[in-house]
């Protein structure tokens, strides 16, 4: 009996958003779309320049756990928190959302990670992070017990930044394979792919790696092509599952041969795609982990990417499991 269903690895960040005009990101050098890395200097000076703002607990990997909590599943998190307010704040919510998280938190410096995120009219999200304590996560924060008891480890791509939470996941993926367990990622951001192109391609290629989640522009970026059709010939044979998002053109589900396509959720209003693809991962990841079919597993994952993009923040506002309850998805 598996302790976990799933065990999400990832940057532990306390999301600060704010709504803003078009010409502010014009205005402040932002890459729109895009998660922008910045330092503790420039996280003060947008932090002055915010508007009024709501702080929640975000990081890709940690929204992706809360989701799979919300419907019901059991979901556990590796993250690096530091020893002051955001810390507190981030370690609050995490749990009480359901997700077991004991990470040991950093006592002094960095500060806690804090992603300032600036919605714009059209509802797209302009990300820029300051990684402060998530640099530090490192192989001694693996827990065994977790790594081998989750039926799936789920990682963010963003993680391959700090250079020893590579150690961290692959240590992890070490565990989880030898207790004959899968493990999955996200490739995150284009941006992302961009900067470690080879190391996600080995990832997959090597079987550190069984399942991979992406949108179509993280794939085509992957593989280099201007061409959707292209990029998932080759993410087919080069990992077990992908799962690959297309917005409001819903998603498609690949495993060898086969190929599944998912419709997007009907949706009253956009009004912030924070969180998206964490919540669909979570949606698939929780339907997977059931037994569920490709389709089902699809089916969840839109979902709940449907419900979190009608409000202001990457967490579930409705609980998961009984939405899907009552569109007869559980």
């Amino acid at each position: 009996m598996a302790d976990y269903d799933v065990l999400c690895i990832g940057n532990a960040i306390v999301d600060i958003i704010a709504q803003c005009e078009e010409s502010f990101l014009v205005e402040n050098g932002i890459i729109k779309g895009a998660m922008n890395l910045i330092d503790a200097d420039r996280a003060e000076l947008l932090y002055s320049r915010m508007g009024p703002a709501i702080e929640a607990s975000g990081g890709s990997a940690g929204n992706t756990a809360a989701g799979v909590a919300s419907f019901g599943g059991r979901a556990a998190f590796f993250g690096k928190v530091s020893q002051d307010p955001l810390g507190e704040i981030y370690t609050h919510d995490i749990r009480a959302q359901g997700v077991a998280f004991d990470t040991m938190p950093l006592s002094g410096r960095p500060p806690t990670a804090r992603s300032m995120i600036f919605v714009t009219p059209d509802g797209e999200r302009s990300m820029n992070t300051y990684l402060g304590a998530c640099v530090e996560l490192g192989p001694e924060d693996v827990e065994a017990e977790k790594a081998s008891g989750a039926k799936v480890t789920y990682f963010e791509g963003y993680l391959w930044d700090p250079p020893r939470a590579k150690e961290a996941i692959r240590l992890t993926a070490q565990y989880a394979h030898a207790a004959g367990r899968e493990v999955s990622m996200t490739l995150s951001d284009s941006f992302c792919v961009d900067r470690y192109r080879g190391e996600f391609l080995d990832l997959m290629r090597s079987g550190t790696v069984d399942i991979v989640f992406a949108n179509s522009h993280e794939i085509k970026s992957l593989y280099q092509t201007a061409s959707f059709d292209e990029a998932l010939a080759a993410i087919r044979k080069d990992c077990k599952i992908a799962a690959v998002t297309r917005s409001e053109k819903g998603s498609i589900i690949v495993r060898g041969d086969q190929t599944v396509p998912i419709q997007a959720t009907t949706i009253r209003e956009l009004v912030d795609t924070t969180g998206a693809g964490d919540l669909y991962a979570a949606g698939f990841l929780h339907g997977y982990t059931q037994g569920r079919s490709l389709r089902e597993c699809g089916d969840l994952g839109s979902l709940a990417a449907g419900l979190v993009i009608q409000h202001i923040g990457p967490r579930p506002h409705k609980n998961l499991k009984h939405e899907a309850e009552q569109v007869g998805l559980l």
